[in-house]
């Protein structure tokens, strides 16, 4: 594959990945590995067990005779040999054009080539969903060369929007995510927790393997000792003038409460979720996905 340089994947990156090794455990999993199990129809397959069906399978792969029996719908699944798809959602939002050193979009948006890249470079296929409160852009899943170029064009072209709404587009995306696979969400979450965990319910029926990656600026965390100063909204443009010192401790707690809930969320529903800082190196995300 040509290693055609982009805005967001630099040469000393591709260097870096080019000896990247994944953990054993992490490709007998299926972590980002060339070749796994997964459950699937077609030849050669052996039966392995029956689920529920869900909203947005295949009705082909209903067995018609338990149905029959029971007058509930299962699902008849397979094993065999596929390559990994993973799917990768951007969150593009307003809010992802805060940042001081970087904003936390072209934080997530190094952190998103490289990962695109790592997935074509293993032969595996790999998705794009950039999002605000819609989905602005779709690429459907692919391996080559050319697909890559056009998700690093995507990423150089793309630019902070409307409000987020995680859970609006996980919802919107679902139906065109035909296969299952690893599901990455890189994202500043200022979205309600319960919502993006309703939205994420479906694709955990579907088994699919997810990782958040919550986004945060170090300016966001802790609010520094400025005075007086003017705070904006970036997305509804709603202003407040206050003294930092006087609401540092109830934002503090604000800001612990919100990742304490998605995380509380994540352990419940067995899905990792981790803090993403910006002032923290985005290949230290690459360990994540393998552990």
């Amino acid at each position: 594959m040509a290693e055609t340089l982009f805005k967001y994947l630099k040469s000393d990156d591709i260097r870096k990945l080019s000896s990247f090794e994944f953990a054993p455990k992490a490709i007998a999993e299926g972590y980002l590995s060339g070749r796994h199990k997964s459950s699937s129809r077609g030849n050669s397959v052996e039966f392995r067990d029956y689920r529920q069906f869900v909203n947005g399978d295949d009705p082909a792969l209903v067995d018609w005779r338990v149905l029959a029996r029971t007058d509930r719908e299962y699902l008849r699944t397979y094993e065999q040999e596929t390559n990994l798809e993973c799917h990768v959602f951007l969150d593009s939002s307003a809010s992802m054009g805060y940042g001081r050193k970087i904003t936390k979009l072209e934080y997530a948006s190094f952190f998103t080539a490289v990962l695109c890249y790592l997935v074509v470079k293993n032969t595996d296929k790999v998705s794009l969903q950039i999002f605000d409160d819609k989905i602005r852009s779709y690429f459907p899943p692919g391996s080559t060369g050319r697909h890559l170029n056009s998700l690093m064009h995507a990423l150089e072209n793309n630019f902070s929007g409307n409000r987020t709404s995680v859970s609006e587009a996980l919802r919107r995306s679902f139906p065109l995510l035909k296969r299952r696979g690893t599901l990455v969400i890189v994202s500043d979450f200022f979205d309600d927790p319960a919502a993006v965990f309703s939205a994420l319910s479906p694709y955990l029926h579907r088994h699919f393997r997810i990782h958040l990656f919550h986004v945060l600026a170090p300016e966001e965390m802790d609010l520094a000792d400025i005075g007086y100063a003017t705070f904006e909204d970036m997305e509804t443009g709603r202003r407040i003038v206050a003294n930092a010192d006087n609401i540092r401790r109830h934002y503090k707690n604000a800001m612990n409460e919100h990742m304490n809930a998605m995380r509380q969320l994540a352990v419940r529903r067995n899905v990792d979720y981790q803090i993403a800082r910006t002032d923290a190196h985005y290949f230290n995300l690459l360990d994540r996905l393998v552990k």
